[in-house]
C-alpha cells in the first residue's frame, strides 16, 4: 500500500457515523469550538512551515521527516474538521473521536 493510499484511507476511509442526529444548537456549539481549533491549527501550520523552510535551508534541502509527518496529520485533521463544519460528515474530529 502506497503512502498516498494510506493518507486517502485516513482522510475518507470508513468512519462510524452516529446513529442519531444531534440537536442543532449543540451542533452550533461544536462548530464554534471547532472553528477556533481550526484557527489555532492554521497558526501552527504557518509556524511549522517557516520552521521546515529554515530546516531545509540549513540541511541542504532535506526536510525534517517529523515535521513533514506532523503536517500530514494536521492536514488530515483540518480536512475532517471541515467535513464536520460543512455537514459533509456527522463525525466530529479529534478530540471527540480517535486521532488516526
Amino acid at each position: 500500500m502506497s503512502e498516498e493510499d494510506k493518507i486517502e484511507g485516513r482522510l475518507s476511509g470508513e468512519q462510524i457515523e452516529p446513529k442519531e442526529t444531534e440537536n442543532l444548537l449543540l451542533r452550533l456549539v461544536y462548530m464554534i469550538i471547532i472553528a477556533v481549533m481550526i484557527s489555532v491549527a492554521q497558526t501552527v501550520l504557518g509556524f511549522m512551515t517557516v520552521v521546515q523552510f529554515v530546516v531545509m535551508l540549513i540541511s541542504n534541502k532535506e526536510p525534517n521527516e517529523r515535521i513533514a509527518e506532523f503536517g500530514t496529520d494536521l492536514g488530515i485533521w483540518i480536512a475532517k474538521a471541515a467535513r464536520y463544519q460543512t455537514a459533509a460528515s456527522e463525525v466530529k474530529p479529534w478530540p471527540w473521536t480517535e486521532l488516526d
